[in-house]
């Protein structure tokens, strides 16, 4: 799968520079010229490492990496910045950065510094705990290997494999959002574009099969202009 890489930054020679660069490392680099650009893009896609300078206009990088971190404990984070005192530094980490890079920076350095961290965070996510193959949750049953499901009303069925794809990444990200754009590329492929209104198709097939009262879900959600959630205490 393709290195997807978020680059906030305002300074126009540093982008040119540092989206180069990465493209030549065959990263695919999507640009945010300030904060509250980069809090947009980064909940309507999928990413797999943001780079983010401190001085930005609108929302500063302190406050885009704090916004972050409240719900993604696992995408790394790398601040570059002017701004290289101790405390600086302790500023960003305690905001949610994993690393601080001072400007002007060393590129090769900045190359194997986002190596490592895509790196750690590639092994975040395969760390994460297996789901059984039955997995149960309120009344409801489904199992990931026969397909089977056992739903409200005691309705019982076989669910397709894109369905059982699809609820399978919803429920490994329970309580998560998990954005259109992922769902797009984990489960269609980048070659296929079906349209939002296929996703919410499949949503509004789960909450007739899983959902006391489907007007009203307690499972599958979703999140208006970003994607959907699996929601279980």
């Amino acid at each position: 799968m393709e290195k997807r890489i978020l680059l906030v930054e305002d300074e126009e020679h540093l982008i040119d520079v540092i989206k180069l660069n990465l493209e030549l490392e065959n990263y695919t680099v999507k640009i945010a010229e300030d904060g509250k650009k980069a809090i947009d893009l980064w909940e309507s896609q999928r990413f797999d490492l943001i780079l983010v300078d401190v001085m930005l206009p609108n929302v500063d990088g302190l406050t885009v990496c704090e916004t972050i971190r409240l719900k993604d404990s696992e995408i790394p984070i790398l601040i570059l910045s002017a701004k290289g005192s101790s405390t600086d530094r302790i500023l960003g980490l305690k905001a949610g950065a994993d690393d601080y890079l001072l400007k002007p920076f060393n590129l090769e350095e900045l190359l194997l510094r986002i190596q490592i961290l895509i790196k750690k965070g590639d092994k975040l996510r395969q760390n994460r705990p297996e789901i059984a193959e039955d997995y149960t949750f309120g009344k409801n049953y489904v199992n990931f290997s026969t397909y089977q499901f056992r739903g409200v009303n005691e309705q019982k069925g076989q669910l397709t494999a894109r369905e059982i794809q699809l609820i399978k990444l919803l429920i490994e990200r329970k309580n998560e959002v998990v954005s259109r754009d992922t769902i797009l590329e984990l489960i269609w492929g980048v070659d296929v574009y079906p349209s939002t209104r296929t996703i919410d198709n499949y949503l509004l097939n789960f909450r007739k099969y899983f959902e006391e009262d489907p007007k009203s879900p307690v499972y599958f959600h979703s999140v208006r202009g970003i994607g959907y959630k699996f929601v279980i205490n």
